[in-house]
């Protein structure tokens, strides 16, 4: 069994209240149980986690670098502003896959750049609370390619 981890940042513990047009009426647990349950039909243990403090994830990162097999992250405000949280990616030596439900292009310049893309071995934008399942497809095909 594969394992993945979704890491969550900043304000996204308020999705399904926050922003509904930008980010759908989805809550973050909603978005946790359709993960999981795309897990249990892909043999993935998947562990979620969210946390609005940059240390916090930062410790995630580097607790995951010998246990995971992949790792999904929405960084939210920090995928913009993060020096830690990138260089703690950098460890990684599994693929990871950056995540944002809205579209960071569609939206204020600040968001145009991120930290994380040049790290993350693909990037998934746009398409809502939907590029979760989009992202475990994703790492689905990555780690079916690393085993050949």
């Amino acid at each position: 069994m594969k394992k993945i981890i979704i890491l969550n940042g900043p304000n996204l513990n308020l999705l399904g209240e926050r922003e509904i047009k930008q980010y759908g009426n989805l809550t973050l647990s909603d978005i946790e149980k359709n993960c999981k349950e795309f897990g249990n039909k892909n043999n993935f243990d998947i562990s979620f986690y969210q946390s609005n403090i940059e240390g916090e994830i930062v410790e995630k990162i580097q607790n995951s670098r010998n246990v995971q097999n992949g790792l999904i992250i929405n960084a939210g405000g920090y995928t913009h502003t993060s020096v830690a949280i990138h260089d703690a990616l950098k460890i990684i030596k599994f693929p990871i896959i950056e995540l944002h439900i809205s579209n960071i292009y569609n939206r204020e310049d600040f968001r145009h750049k991120s930290l994380i893309s040049k790290i993350a071995r693909g990037v998934i934008c746009g398409f809502g609370a939907n590029g979760y399942i989009m992202a475990l497809e994703a790492m689905k095909n990555f780690l079916k390619n690393e085993n050949r």
